[in-house]
């Protein structure tokens, strides 16, 4: 379902194609975007709610900014511009191939409350918050090595993001333990990361009551009105390339996956399926790899690429065919994420 409800999409695609290209040459800050009116503001008290049911006298102040995140440790949270319009969410989703549905807005909203949290009350200079979630002066990676199995940490936000810093456990567990409806107690019965989320109600009791001190919002917290640059440039700003040194680097499994002209004269162009699926296949292997939607569209965009310049094609079924690119991609992100390299490169020294 989508967030915004202050502007309405063109139902017509040449109508849509003209004001999309309208809006990518607009500066951010000349868009009138405000929280306002949208359904930013109706999320925003639903969280104001739950932080009332829990006898919570913080309320963390929402602004639109570039992306999600309480900017430079400071108690406020930044929530991204295109959840404001309807039209922008359209462009979020045909460029990013996703955008966030209420449930997941919400699922980010409790987790940067979680860190606003932290940041109001300074929770992480307590020893007892350290020895709880360990050192907040951990150096903080983007890529970082997972556990999937590991039960020492909540599972809110995808990608097992709990396991990224002591910071980012602590917003996770913030998170589940603030998530409505949600009995965190039988949920994560006999794990370690029980431990934890009972740690954050004893803290929370401890300092519900207290209203913090909070620094007004300022351009160095980039609200949409110190944004001036385009939607398009926004987006540049964004894209992301993968380190492939020899792009005839997977030639050997593309030619597993798919088949030669020769073999399946009739096959469908296997850079036409890639394309065709390309939602698909980027969504699933963010999913389970926790890696970003940008560097999944730029691996997906260069096998396509690849895959025409080899003139392959698809044999078989389509959906094992699906089932098996997605696994090699998904295996090919996971190397990527643990080494910053795609091509078997062993982890950087000092790499987690």
């Amino acid at each position: 379902m989508a967030l915004a409800t202050s502007a309405r999409v063109p139902p017509n695609a040449e109508e849509w194609e003209g004001e999309r290209r309208a809006l990518l040459d607009k500066r951010i800050s000349d868009l009138g975007l405000s929280v306002k009116g949208t359904a930013v503001e109706r999320l925003t008290t639903q969280l104001y709610e739950e932080l009332a049911a829990r006898g919570l006298a913080f309320r963390p102040p929402v602004y639109l900014s570039d992306q999600w995140g309480c900017p430079d440790g400071t108690p406020l949270i930044g929530v991204p511009f295109y959840l404001a319009d309807p039209r922008l969410s359209r462009i979020e989703e045909e460029v990013a191939i996703e955008v966030e549905g209420e449930q997941d807005a919400m699922r980010y909203l409790r987790h940067e409350a979680g860190h606003a949290f932290n940041y109001a009350y300074r929770l992480y200079d307590r020893a007892d918050w350290r020895q709880t979630f360990g050192p907040y002066s951990r150096p903080y990676r983007d890529r970082y090595r997972a556990n999937p199995f590991s039960r020492d940490y909540v599972r809110h936000i995808l990608g097992w993001y709990a396991q990224k810093h002591p910071d980012e456990d602590f917003a996770e567990t913030f998170a589940v333990w603030l998530t409505p409806g949600l009995d965190w107690r039988r949920e994560y019965a006999g794990w370690p990361a029980l431990r934890k989320l009972e740690y954050v109600e004893a803290v929370m009791r401890e300092v519900g009551d207290v209203q913090p001190e909070v620094p007004a919002l300022s351009p160095d917290d980039l609200p949409v009105e110190e944004m001036h640059y385009t939607v398009a440039e926004h987006y540049r700003s964004a894209e992301e390339s993968i380190p492939i040194e020899d792009e005839r680097h997977f030639d050997g499994d593309l030619r597993m996956l798919f088949a030669s002209s020769e073999e399946a004269p009739g096959g469908e162009p296997a850079w036409l399926f890639v394309r065709r699926h390309r939602k698909e296949i980027v969504g699933r292997i963010a999913y389970w790899t926790g890696e970003g939607t940008s560097a999944v569209r730029a691996f997906a965009d260069f096998i396509a690429q690849r895959a025409e310049t080899l003139g392959l094609r698809v044999r078989g079924l389509e959906a094992s065919t699906l089932v098996e690119l997605t696994a090699f991609g998904t295996a090919v992100m996971m190397n990527y994420r643990y080494t910053d390299a795609l091509d078997g490169t062993p982890p950087r020294e000092g790499a987690q």
